[in-house]
């Protein structure tokens, strides 16, 4: 049985290495690749693939959004994400997004070859570093509101740029700013969304 495949990420060369690579086995027939998770849908729609190999961070649309949407509207492709950030939030998150499979990108050729077989199987396939940080890491304290604030600090916005962008007072901003610190343990807010990056809770 041939497994087709659906691979988005942004870097264009580990796509084209990573599309070589999967060619190389006999059950793999890459049938699509995208640069933006918010090209997923419509290749998944176009291409049927059986497996979408997806990596977090892309223009468009994150990985996590693209496989919760894929989920709602492409049932049958089931998601593999390949990242290079291994963070115990992002696992968790993939795991409340239906996510199949989660597999660092420095793992060997044939544990993710492996990953792709046992999920075709129906299997749920998670890296045991990760599954094991993950359980360590436990809950994100942050509430959404308190992750939207800390996403637009990313930006370098101020108080009251936050505050217009996210429809807020400022004083309520000043607010979730604080609680984030202190829940964070963080100096600043900037180092709030450094920690909170760090673990993947944004």
């Amino acid at each position: 049985m041939t497994i087709r495949l659906l691979l988005a990420d942004d870097q264009e060369l580990v796509r084209s290495a990573l599309c070589a690579l999967l060619d190389l086995e006999a059950d793999f027939d890459v049938v699509a690749s995208v640069g933006r998770g918010d090209e997923v849908v419509d290749a998944a729609r176009s291409h049927h693939p059986d497996i979408a190999l997806l990596d977090i961070e892309m223009p468009g649309l994150d990985g996590l959004a693209a496989a919760a949407v894929l989920k709602a509207q492409v049932p049958t492709c089931r998601v593999v994400i390949l990242t290079t950030f291994g963070r115990a939030g992002y696992l968790r998150r993939a795991m409340e997004s239906g996510v199949a499979g989660f597999v660092v990108k420095d793992a060997p050729s044939e544990v993710l070859a492996s990953a792709i077989r046992r999920v075709m199987m129906g299997e749920r396939v998670v890296d045991p570093d990760l599954a094991a940080a993950t359980l360590a890491a436990g809950d994100s304290p942050l509430t959404a509101r308190e992750r939207d604030v800390l996403a637009v600090v990313r930006s370098g916005a101020t108080v009251a740029e936050i505050a217009a962008r996210l429809y807020l007072s400022q004083g309520t901003v000043r607010n979730y700013l604080s609680t984030a610190i202190a829940k964070t343990s963080a100096r600043n807010r900037l180092d709030a969304l450094r920690i909170a990056d760090e673990r993947g809770w944004l």
